[in-house]
């Protein structure tokens, strides 16, 4: 009797130990420990539990849009003979966006996965056995959330823009060095006002183009020609010039359709400009300002708005919002997770998290890509825009909270 009643069990494995381990100190903590002191030491056991799990989900978004923004742009930009050198720089200017990208669906899934992992171990039943509210929970977690969210913000109003503006140069200079990489063999280039349909390319020499566009008065006019020849640029505006053979150009009447004009030449040139293929040359754009700096210019635009202007006031106002609701995305997905990991995450909570916080993200992305595309398009206001997603998520989180709490 006496050797049985010292004789430790048979542990299956390692995290069979773990847990013993842990069931051990926080028994200890609930019956030795004075409650305030304990209260502490729970806190920063949560706290501590809560940032690892997302440094670990934050690495993982972060390397999936690694991939998917630079290393898929670098891949096109290698293959047009870019210097290496500059392709790191062009990797290295669009980190900001990364991180403001991974950090809101890294909070989802780390929480998630957190929380759930306490849940399945009783860590979570050990401390609501020891009087621990819900509420006692929503501290570390809504404190990690905020402090994810304001460096998100950081990231996304200060470092974006800047790494905008770094990026947008880099690539105007290359195209200056080098205008044969704007230009793709057979291929259609959408620039803002115009279409260039392209053929053949071989060094400095274009074959079969032929390009539509419209000026500032909504004239269309096409220019065809047989071949033509990239001239180095005599101005900072212009990107490249085209010699042309055998053009043909076609003016278009807006009053009278069945009227037009045309020009044929053996010889002529065409200007392209920067602003063909980057829109904010010569002015910021909306991704390369704050959100003080957009704050002030939708004050400028909106005391002179017209129909003419409403879609672009509209355009500065998604970036505005935007540059909020994505950052603090993060503090919403916090209090969603705890409520949701705690009610089903019983069994495999890590998986579980993981699991459900990759569909929620999915469905989020999605949300944002549509409510960008209904502003734009359809004149969705931009508040409305980005901001219903993080509504959604804080509905579900009030309701799966008040759930948990009549439990």
């Amino acid at each position: 009797m006496k050797d049985s009643f010292f004789k430790l069990p048979v542990l299956p494995d390692g995290a069979a130990v773990r847990k013993r381990i842990r069931y051990f100190f926080s028994l200890c903590a609930a019956l030795f420990l004075p409650r305030r002191s304990m209260k502490a030491v729970l806190l920063r056991y949560i706290f501590r539990e809560l940032i690892g799990y997302f440094i670990v989900a934050f690495l993982f978004f972060f390397l999936i849009f690694f991939v998917n923004h630079i290393l898929l742009n670098a891949a096109d930009i290698l293959e047009k003979r870019v210097p290496p050198g500059k392709v790191a720089l062009f990797i290295f200017y669009a980190l900001p966006f990364i991180i403001a990208q991974s950090a809101p669906f890294a909070t989802l899934v780390g929480f998630l996965m957190c929380i759930g992992r306490m849940v399945t171990d009783k860590e979570f039943l050990v401390m609501r056995s020891c009087g621990r509210s819900p509420y006692f929970f929503l501290i570390p977690v809504a404190v990690t959330g905020l402090i994810i969210s304001i460096f998100s913000f950081m990231v996304n109003d200060y470092l974006i823009p800047l790494g905008t503006l770094s990026y947008n140069k880099l690539y105007l200079s290359i195209l200056v060095s080098n205008p044969a990489v704007a230009l793709e063999p057979y291929s259609i280039k959408r620039t803002q006002n115009s279409t260039l349909v392209i053929g053949d390319v071989s060094g400095q020499h274009v074959s079969d183009l032929l390009l539509f566009d419209t000026d500032s008065s909504g004239q269309q006019r096409a220019v065809i020609c047989s071949g033509a020849d990239i001239l180095p640029h005599k101005d900072d505006a212009v990107i490249m010039q085209l010699d042309m053979e055998n053009a043909l150009a076609v003016f278009f009447n807006r009053e009278n359709r069945g009227s037009f004009d045309y020009l044929q030449s053996a010889h002529s040139v065409l200007n392209i400009f920067s602003s063909s293929f980057l829109p904010g040359f010569g002015s910021m754009n909306p991704q390369e300002m704050t959100s003080h700096d957009l704050k002030i210019k939708l004050k400028e635009m909106t005391a002179s708005e017209s129909d003419e202007n409403s879609a672009t006031i509209n355009a500065y106002r998604i970036e505005y919002y935007r540059k909020f609701s994505l950052p603090f995305g993060s503090l919403f997905f916090a209090f969603l997770a705890f409520p949701l990991a705690a009610l089903f995450a019983q069994r495999n909570g890590q998986t579980v998290g993981l699991v459900i916080g990759v569909i929620i993200a999915v469905f989020y992305w999605a949300l944002m890509i549509l409510g960008q595309q209904f502003g734009f398009r359809n004149g969705l206001n931009g508040f409305w825009a980005m901001w219903i997603p993080n509504i959604l998520v804080s509905f579900f989180a009030l309701v799966f909270f008040i759930r948990l709490v009549r439990q």
